[in-house]
Formats: structure tokens, sequence, C-alpha cells
């Protein structure tokens, strides 16, 4: 029987990629039909349109805890985005048809209409601290999905469920692809790789945190530095055979944290969770203006379970990196971990699947 799965999430790359680990898979079955409802301008929608899967755009708005006359405009636009998700779900047969939200405020008005019009909604929540789209959301949720076990707090009890965060298979083998930079295969080095990434915006802090200990670290390591597609420009001017920015990385990003025997990044909930799946002991410097300090406590999960550093950016000004660096190789080399991060996208294909043949 054929089954219409729609999901809804955007805003942030960290909302996509889950529901694209989970549609990689049920395309696998011709039966599964798969449409996204998204913003119009939003990364979602590059992503998607990409995958040749049939794209709803709707209105969305921002919902703010705070005072801004924006909440005025904006609530307009989320009703606008509310009727758009109702009568384009109204085409779907509530029998063989379900909602699965990963977040983002464009994903609140898609699950509301889905429960106006008698329709099985899932959402899966990424982060150690909740949203506010998600905790709206989650009043309209048949079935509530969390990556990190803490999260269970903020839902309701008898319908919140530990599933862990979906990951692609890749995340739990060793086996590397090749990846040259430059011409220069990374299995060929024979001095120690350090990855730095803030994100696929990347980070002014960490950028110039990198900048200022440039020199000594090219004495050492063979860095590659996703710097952002806004500074890849000026971090050219400092590339030579040790040192290589990238502006931003679309593919082998697993491999690339395979080849790394360093890796300093954010902790946005998919790359913590990716790193724990591959065992690599990281250095995270969470977002200070994350919601509710959410990437702190996604990297406090790290640092619990397998031994990694947290660095919150307050403390950075008083850390040198070569120093830091030298310290934390000592620490992994004297610390085993027998931790094994579960896949949180066995469970939610089984769950979507069992629900589609109901």
């Amino acid at each position: 029987m054929e089954r219409n799965i729609i999901f809804s999430g955007g805003g942030s790359g960290g909302h996509v990629l889950p529901a694209i680990t989970l549609i990689d898979e049920l395309q696998k079955g011709p039966q599964n039909k798969i449409h996204y409802i998204g913003g119009e301008k939003g990364i979602e929608r590059e992503i998607i349109e990409k995958k040749k899967i049939p794209y709803k755009a709707i209105k969305t708005g921002k919902l703010r805890r705070y005072f801004s006359i924006e909440n005025f405009i904006d609530i307009f636009k989320i009703i606008w985005g509310l009727g758009q998700s109702f009568f384009y779900l109204l085409k779907f047969k509530s029998k063989n048809t379900l909602v699965f939200s990963t977040g983002g405020f464009v994903s609140v008005p898609v699950v509301v209409a889905a429960f106006l019009t008698g329709k099985k909604v899932f959402i899966h929540e990424q982060t150690s601290r909740v949203g506010l789209a998600n905790k709206l959301a989650s009043f309209f949720a048949d079935k509530i999905f969390i990556s990190f076990k803490q999260s269970a707090s903020y839902f309701p009890v008898h319908k919140t469920q530990y599933s862990g965060y979906p990951l692609r298979d890749e995340c739990f083998s060793q086996n590397k692809g090749p990846i040259e930079i430059d011409g220069l295969s990374l299995a060929e080095l024979d001095r120690p790789i350090l990855f730095v990434t803030g994100g696929g915006n990347g980070s002014l802090l960490i950028n110039e945190y990198v900048e200022k200990h440039l020199n000594d670290l090219k004495k050492d390591y063979f860095i590659i530095h996703q710097v952002g597609k806004n500074f890849v420009e000026k971090y050219n001017s400092f590339k030579d055979e040790n040192y290589h920015p990238i502006g931003f990385i679309d593919q082998n990003m697993i491999d690339m944290y395979k080849y790394a025997d360093i890796v300093i990044s954010r902790a946005g909930a998919g790359t913590v969770c990716e790193l724990m799946a591959l065992r690599k002991r990281s250095i995270f410097i969470p977002l200070k203006i994350a919601q509710k300090n959410e990437q702190y406590f996604n990297a406090l999960e790290a640092q619990k379970e397998f031994g990694s550093l947290v660095i919150q950016e307050d403390e950075l000004k008083g850390k040198d990196l070569i120093v830091l660096l030298k310290d934390f190789l000592q620490q992994v080399d004297n610390k085993e971990s027998d931790y094994q991060l579960s896949n949180g996208k066995d469970l939610l294909l089984k769950e979507i699947l069992e629900v589609s043949e109901s």
C-alpha cells in the first residue's frame, strides 16, 4: 500500500539533516511517497529541492519569548502558513499519511494543521534543551522522540520515547573514503591532522582564535579549517602546505572526522552525535547565543560519556591553543572508553513504517 510521509522542519541545517537521513532510507521503498513542507526561503528548500522531493513552501514566522514589534507581524505569517498547510494536507488521506516534524518554527503550523486534518504526527527533538517550536508542537503530536534522555522532562511522559539521533551508517564504520586536499591525500600525510570547524557558516570567534595561533600550529599539524563562505577569501591569504581553509564542506564530512587526529568544533546536536558515534574525542566550543545554551548541554553529553573537552566562549581568551592541544592529546592517549552511541535511525524508521501500515 502506498504511504505518504510528509516531513517538515527547517530554519537551520540542524533541523533538516536528520530528516534527510530518514528520507534517504525511506526512498528505498517505492511504496513510500515522500513530501516536504518548509519555508519559502529557508535552507530546507534548497536542500530538499536538490533531492527532487515534492516541496510545499509556506509562510512562516518566528515566535519570540521577548517583546518585539515583529511578533505582531509574524503572527499573521503563522496564521497564513497554517491555512496553507491545512489545505495542502487535505489532499492526503489520514489512514496512510504520517507527518514527521524535526522542529523549527516552520513546523508549528504544519503540525497544527496535521492535527486538525486528522493525521498522525510524530516530532523529533534533536537537542538536549527543547526549543519553543517543538514545545508547542508537542501538544498536537501523537509521539515525541528525543535524542538525549535528559530532554524527556520537557515533554508529556506518556507520549515521549528516547530514540537517539538518526545517523548515517558510515558514522559507525571506521572505513574511510579517499580525501584529497589540494592534491594531497589525507591517508598519506606524515603529521597529525587538525580539523577545525565553526559550522557551515563558519565562526568569527573560532576563526580568529585559530588565526592568533596559526604560525605555531603549522609547525606541528596539517590544518583543515572550515571557515565559512563569508570568511574564505580572508583566510586563503594564510594558505600554505600545512594550512588549508575551506568555505563549506558539503560532502565527506564524516570521512573528514575520521581522518582528523583532533577535531575542534561547535556543538550542534548532529555534530556531537556524529563524533560520539565515531568514538572521536573532540574539543567543543559551544555557541554561546544558542537557544537555552543548548550547544553547551549537547557538548556536556560528549564530555560525560566520552571524555570530550568543553570550552565556553568566555574561556577562550585565557587559553593558549598550543598548550591546550598538547594536554588534550595526552588525555586522549591515556583514557579508554567503552561507550557506544545508539543510532536513532533504526527505531525511527520502524515507528514510521509501523504507523503507515496500520
